[in-house]
């Protein structure tokens, strides 16, 4: 018998794969955008259209839901998150890459209930990679299982680290720190240009970790399920409790992997949401 979660989820999908036709279309680049918090702070006009399409869709089944969204916070929505459920959304992660062409962007929808992750969706329209997990039910990518890395030890894992799309002098110099010990440190270092599809790589066993500083809660409430739910963690950066609100996340494919970095990592500790 299937649970009120699915049912929330099932609506959401066929949502989310509709939506994914807007950023389909324009698989070569956007040019049109405008400028948020800074000059590498993009949003454009499909990221508005998913984020619109996604709440006038669930908000028609689900009247009693909340909304936590990108641009809706940019343009003056409170981020509030109660035990209500809400529905946490990133209409185009890797705006920047959107922007340019480069196809790694997506859009990452996660259901909070009791302000707990419970069910998220991670699709990048432009490669057809869907990742999605419900509380419970394990991770997938494309209706496949998926499963992380066994990997426990900083000196044997791939990690997956951003920039981020901030000016900030002193989060600069902890960035470049902190690329710094974990080339020194582990295998290597890649960036895909979204925060949600770094955690969707850590999920799939494609990366052993993810760090980030500065992100928000629609760039890792559906990542958060879909690495847990795919056998991972997620922490504060510094090694305590995940605060989805927090603008810190750590995820690792296996717990002594993230106290490890965690306590190689210098911390940074941006304004919560």
């Amino acid at each position: 018998m299937s649970s009120p979660i699915d049912e929330y989820f099932d609506a959401a999908l066929e949502l989310v794969k509709s939506s994914g036709n807007l950023i389909k279309d324009h698989v070569t680049g956007c040019k049109v955008f405008e400028l948020k918090s800074c000059d590498i702070d993009f949003v454009t006009e499909i990221d508005k259209k998913v984020e619109q399409t996604l709440i006038d869709g669930l908000s028609e089944k689900f009247p009693s839901h909340k909304f936590i969204g990108e641009e809706s916070v940019a343009d003056g929505a409170k981020c509030i998150l109660t035990d209500d459920p809400t529905w946490v959304i990133d209409p185009v992660d890797g705006t920047m890459n959107f922007v340019h062409g480069f196809p790694h962007s997506c859009i990452s929808l996660g259901l909070v209930i009791n302000k707990i992750s419970v069910a998220g969706i991670i699709y990048n329209p432009i490669l057809e990679q869907l990742f999605t997990a419900k509380k419970g039910q394990g991770a997938f990518l494309n209706g496949r299982q998926i499963h992380v890395s066994q990997v426990k030890e900083l000196r044997n894992a791939l990690i997956a680290f951003e920039a981020g799309t901030s000016r900030d002098e002193e989060r600069t110099k902890i960035v470049f720190e902190n690329y710094k010990q974990i080339v020194s440190k582990g295998h290597g270092v890649r960036s895909l240009g979204s925060a949600a599809l770094n955690m969707a790589m850590v999920a799939l066993g494609g990366a052993d970790a993810n760090f980030e500083f500065g992100i928000h809660a629609w760039d890792v409430a559906a990542g958060d399920i879909i690495v847990r739910e795919a056998g991972g963690v997620c922490i504060d950066p510094a090694g305590g409790p995940f605060d989805i609100l927090s603008r810190r996340v750590l995820c690792a494919a296996t717990p002594e992997l993230a106290q490890e970095i965690s306590k190689v990592l210098c911390q940074y500790y941006p304004e919560r949401d």
